[in-house]
């Protein structure tokens, strides 16, 4: 526990000093000063640590806790008002981290982290209109239980042409890397082998698609990563943009449009952000 605090305290301190430089060198074009972020609301105190963010069908937000609270999604204006709070049946919050949703509705919500790499339960709640699906994985490149290999965690993902594709965050401060997965949409049990790895400056925290399917972010402590989707794949390997926003913990981000974001930090704060891409 001590040494999670100690990194929590290191990548605090990277948040204030990091910048878009090393992304440039690597494809990312910085577009901050083409980018108006604005602070819209303080979230109600309900929402403690808001750590997923998805469009709710009813109008405005749904966003959960982090994990230990309780198994419930709220629904919340851009005024951080809470308009409502759905309790998920047959369910349980060991560590929710990321909210996903498809183009049928239905919610995702992602019950894998794993700060300690230990957790052999990662799942996936997916939550239909009249029933909750579980879908089971592990990592095909974990071997041990806890990992030495301190990048098990994950808190990014989201849904695209029927798979959902997960981002990790590394706790390790000699190979800050994420790697993406491709996890099915379908109940089940799976093992998951990761496709790509990027290195990052910063710890990966949240993920979205844009509506028209064409750009797909990364949210990271102090800035977002904007890439292109080529031929409807995702990779890593397609670096458009990069915004630095040094907004303390940033946790949970949803595209409100094509040019337009939002995303919440762990201080309850919930941000707007209008940018133009190159």
């Amino acid at each position: 526990m001590l040494k999670l605090k100690l990194l929590s305290l290191y990548y605090a301190l990277k948040i204030a000093t990091c910048s878009c430089q090393g992304e440039e060198s690597r494809g990312f074009q910085n577009i901050r000063s083409d980018s108006d972020i604005q602070s819209i609301a303080l979230i109600d105190t309900t929402v403690n640590e808001s750590s997923g963010l998805i469009k709710a069908r009813e109008g405005g937000y749904w966003t959960n806790n982090d994990s230990g609270g309780k198994p419930e999604l709220y629904r919340i204006s851009e005024k951080g008002e809470l308009l409502e709070t759905r309790k998920i049946t047959g369910t349980s919050n060991i560590d929710w981290e990321e909210l996903a949703l498809d183009k049928e509705g239905n919610i995702y919500i992602g019950d894998f982290g794993n700060n300690r790499m230990n957790r052999k339960d990662l799942k996936v709640y997916k939550i239909g209109r009249d029933k909750t699906e579980i879908i089971n994985f592990s990592y095909a490149d974990q071997a041990e239980f806890p990992s030495s290999d301190k990048n098990f965690d994950c808190e990014a993902f989201f849904w695209f042409q029927g798979n959902l594709h997960l981002f990790t965050k590394s706790w390790s401060k000699d190979n800050l890397i994420t790697k993406h997965y491709i996890l099915s949409d379908q109940a089940g049990t799976y093992v998951i082998k990761p496709l790509e790895k990027l290195e990052v400056k910063e710890t990966v925290t949240a993920a979205d698609v844009s509506p028209d399917g064409n750009t797909f972010a990364l949210l990271t402590y102090g800035k977002i990563l904007i890439f292109k989707i080529n031929n409807e794949t995702i990779s890593l390997q397609e670096p458009l943009a990069c915004i630095k926003t040094r907004r303390k913990q940033t946790e949970a981000i949803v595209f409100k449009s094509e040019n337009e974001l939002l995303f919440s930090n762990e201080q309850g704060s919930l941000y707007s952000i209008d940018f133009h891409l190159p």
